[in-house]
């Protein structure tokens, strides 16, 4: 806590909104962002690995928050004060941090993939920037913020390596990805099984239920695309640039859009519970990763007939 302490005595309004704008880099839209970008546009084998990652990545985070039952610094010290812009997007427990795991995965993997000095110097300034910004916004400790950049970049180079292994092994493929959804089923039956203790947190115990129900869809909707792909549709990434934004921009506003319609449509129809959450983000990931893609050769046509003319 000492350390929060003398970045609490520096804050300023104007560091209050860099630090604001910086942490944006580990939350879910920038990595939906970045995962859509590459999966469509740039290098489909890496944009399945780089879901994957962050899912399994997000599932250990997760695992890790219930299995300690760190408060938030706030709560462990009530004279502490934080950044109030950043309290709503500081759910759930404390340890360890899900912003810079998160962040680690996004550019870490973009690192990974890269391969290019000068990409792996701007990844690890992103990395580190988000992470202290998490510090200096109030909502996590040092302990926090080094426990998820060990295991982001452990989680990332140990997973790249895998796939190198099984990129051509489709029985290697489809264990991989029981394994990865057996995972997430873990996380949630250990949420619900294990017993409340005296550190929980009914608020945050029912969040992490909500994380583990949305991962578990994301999971199979990704692993059924993966199959698809693999399997049928085999589709192509490339198309001329303004081609690629307009297929970029579109499909990620009908995915944006399918999260905000259909979360009240599904909490209605399955009476308010967070399995909904899974259904959702289920139909979101098949979307972006079987549907949309038959849009493609329309936009590489399209963009060719354009090209030639």
């Amino acid at each position: 806590m000492e350390f929060l302490r003398l970045l609490e005595s520096i804050r300023s309004p104007f560091l209050d909104r860099v630090a604001a704008v910086i942490t944006m880099l580990g939350e879910e839209t920038v990595f939906m962002l970045v995962g859509m970008a590459l999966l469509w546009c740039f290098d489909k084998k890496w944009g399945f690995r780089f879901f994957f990652i962050g899912l399994v990545g997000n599932t250990l985070n997760q695992l890790m928050k219930a299995i300690f039952l760190i408060p938030r610094p706030w709560v462990l010290d009530e004279s502490f004060t934080i950044v109030e812009a950043a309290r709503e997007a500081a759910t759930g427990y404390s340890f360890p941090s899900g912003h810079t795991q998160t962040v680690v995965t996004v550019f870490g993997t973009l690192a990974a993939w890269q391969k290019k000095k000068w990409v792996t110097v701007c990844c690890a300034l992103a990395i580190l920037l988000t992470a202290f910004s998490r510090m200096y916004l109030g909502v996590h400790t040092p302990l926090d913020v080094g426990v998820s950049l060990i295991t982001g970049v452990l989680i990332v180079v140990l997973m790249t390596r895998l796939f190198d292994q099984i990129e051509e092994n489709r029985k290697g493929k489809l264990i991989f990805g029981a394994c990865a959804a057996a995972f997430a089923v873990s996380l949630l039956l250990y949420l619900l099984l294990v017993p409340a203790r005296e550190a929980s947190i009914a608020e945050f115990d029912a969040h992490g239920v909500k994380n583990a129900w949305t991962l578990i869809g994301t999971m199979c909707g990704l692993m059924l695309a993966w199959w698809v792909d693999d399997k049928r549709t085999h589709f192509e990434t490339k198309a001329v640039w303004w081609a690629q934004a307009c297929k970029l921009i579109l499909g990620l506003g009908l995915i944006i859009a399918l999260r905000v319609a259909l979360k009240a449509l599904f909490y209605a129809l399955f009476d308010g519970a967070v399995f909904a959450d899974a259904v959702r983000y289920f139909l979101m990931a098949v979307t972006g990763g079987v549907l949309w893609p038959m849009t493609f050769r329309f936009w590489a046509k399209l963009g060719a007939k354009q090209g030639g003319k």
